[in-house]
């Protein structure tokens, strides 16, 4: 074989796979590099994959001092001494993570202990970081010999480009990835996080699994399909990947019976034995057709996911608190909602808001039916939740991302403010969410001037928003303005009020409109769908709360 074997055990490899074609990579162009990388160019030939590592991690821009091969040669034999490196504790910030083999003989197994131990000695900063002995187990099958690897591992954890995120490693920016990959599966994989909460108390727990599918659980053949991917393209791949796991997962696993009680154990049992229903290539294939947010958007997003924890206090590891416990059975009460319902509302919104308790701010029980007084209890929290139960039984309502005192900027004319984050929902006949027409069907949205958009109808708010015509110029609507100290223009319009009405616009085309005496309200329901209206055209309501979060 090649002279990046060393540690390799070819009987374990899939020799077959590999072809003896003897290709370079002379490109440099970032377009044709990302092609083919998602095509495996380089996938087959163990030696070029070797070469073209090197090339990239070469080219990631690094801390001026930032330990190299000669730094590895001179504290190896300090810190290993003739010690069997088997029989030495890795440090915590592994946190117990599995070592994978990948097809590695014994002496590369025994190397990825030493090497964690040797970056634990010169990057004392890192406080956790369980992806790492994935990441060296994988880069010492394209490796001369250790040193090289630990260079590689180390440029990769040295990265200074704030705008090229590679490995988490502390546990504020892990938690963060894992309530920003729960945001993206609420609104990318309807399907299977409803499986996840029907079947988990936690889902956030679930999610926090993510990174183990790929740096732990997947075979080797289809992490480094990713990791060549990842090289070129950066973070953003990994969530592309486990989102396309997931959506396999349920697709594989629908209306079967679990096979252990713990749906973790299940998710990570089908990603472990994935080659039985889905090759690398379809894995990227449907990880690629995901229209997800743009790198920017994703940042910011999780951004707001720190910034909640870091209020919280939650900033090292420590016991995970129980998401749908935030809603505590003993403290809360609802003349509209059960404790279950409202834990499966719960389920639905943002992970960073999630954090918090609820808070009644207003009912139409205590306070009347007064849109002034909804207005005087409603401002000055954000988000909140509307909650409805008409004379009919029907119970419906919307997650409002924006405080109401928006609604003054436009004066006395209706007003259109709030982002992509809102949402509608139906519980009662059965429960239902509605996500945001412009998101999902982006080709039904249409953009329009501020100047425009003032006391319209219902249904042709379901195509208004500010979003300037430039799509690269604009910043995700599920991401909030106000929280990024945005300028107004770059949120769009999602909810509307004035001193005679109250608009949510609705999403599959589905919008509310509740009139000022708040006793009657209407919906819109664009027949482009294929789904239930959110309740009755016209009804009459007989409650309405409004909730607010509470850290």
């Amino acid at each position: 074989m090649d002279e990046y074997s060393r540690f390799v055990d070819w009987d374990k490899m899939d020799v077959s796979a590999q072809s003896q074609d003897t290709k370079e990579l002379t490109c440099t162009d970032l377009h044709e590099l990302k092609q083919l990388a998602r095509q495996g160019y380089w996938a087959k030939n163990h030696s070029l994959r070797a070469k073209v590592y090197h090339k990239l991690i070469s080219n990631i821009p690094c801390r001026t001092v930032t330990p190299d091969a000669n730094v590895y040669r001179d504290i190896v034999v300090k810190i290993i001494g003739k010690r069997n490196s088997s029989s030495l504790p890795l440090p915590e910030f592994v946190d117990n993570s599995l070592i994978p083999t990948y097809c590695l003989n014994a002496e590369g197994v025994g190397a990825v202990r030493k090497i964690i131990l040797c970056i634990a000695n010169q990057f004392p900063d890192i406080s956790f970081c369980p992806a790492l002995p994935s990441v060296i187990a994988l880069l010492l099958h394209y490796s001369k010999d250790e040193a090289e690897c630990f260079e590689q591992v180390c440029r990769i954890l040295a990265c200074n480009d704030p705008s090229k995120r590679l490995i988490d490693q502390t546990f504020l920016a892990f938690e963060s990835s894992c309530m920003t990959f729960g945001d993206l599966v609420n609104k990318y994989c309807q399907a299977a996080h409803k499986l996840m909460v029907a079947v988990s108390e936690d889902v956030l727990e679930v999610y926090s699994d993510w990174q183990r599918w790929l740096f732990g659980e997947l075979p080797m053949a289809y992490i480094a399909r990713i990791f060549d991917v990842f090289l070129v393209e950066g973070y953003k791949v990994l969530y592309r990947v486990a989102l396309a796991l997931l959506k396999f997962f349920h697709k594989v696993r629908a209306g079967q019976p679990m096979e252990s009680d713990s749906i973790q154990q299940d998710i990570r049992a089908f990603v472990r034995d994935i080659a039985k229903s889905v090759s690398p290539e379809r894995l990227l294939e449907k990880a690629f057709a995901i229209r997800l947010f743009s790198r920017k958007e994703i940042q910011l997003l999780q951004m707001a996911n720190e910034k909640a924890l870091q209020q919280k206090g939650i900033t090292v590891k420590q016991k995970r608190q129980n998401v749908h416990l935030a809603v505590h059975a003993e403290n809360f009460k609802s003349e509209i909602v059960s404790v279950k319902e409202m834990r499966d509302i719960w389920s639905w919104i943002p992970e960073r808001f999630a954090l918090c308790q609820p808070l009644l701010l207003f009912t139409t029980l205590e306070h009347g039916c007064s849109l002034s007084r909804f207005y005087s209890h409603s401002e000055g929290h954000e988000p909140t939740l509307l909650l409805i139960k008409t004379t009919a039984k029907e119970v419906c309502g919307a997650y409002l991302s924006t405080d109401w005192s928006e609604r003054r900027r436009g004066g006395n004319k209706l007003s259109f403010f709030g982002t992509g984050e809102c949402f509608v929902f139906r519980l009662q006949p059965e429960v239902e969410r509605y996500e945001w027409v412009i998101i999902k069907h982006p080709e039904l949205a249409s953009t329009g001037s501020e100047t425009e958009n003032h006391a319209q109808p219902v249904s042709s708010t379901l195509s208004s928003s500010s979003i300037p015509s430039d799509p690269s110029d604009r910043l995700s609507p599920f991401l909030a303005a106000r929280h990024f100290n945005l300028p107004s223009k770059t949120a769009s319009m999602f909810m509307a009020g004035s001193s005679e009405c109250i608009i949510v616009g609705g999403g599959d085309g589905q919008a509310l409109y509740l009139d000022a005496d708040l006793n009657h309200g209407r919906t819109s329901h664009c027949n482009t769908f294929n789904n239930q209206p959110l309740c009755s055209e016209s009804f009459q309501i007989s409650i309405l709360e409004v909730w607010g979060f509470r850290d």
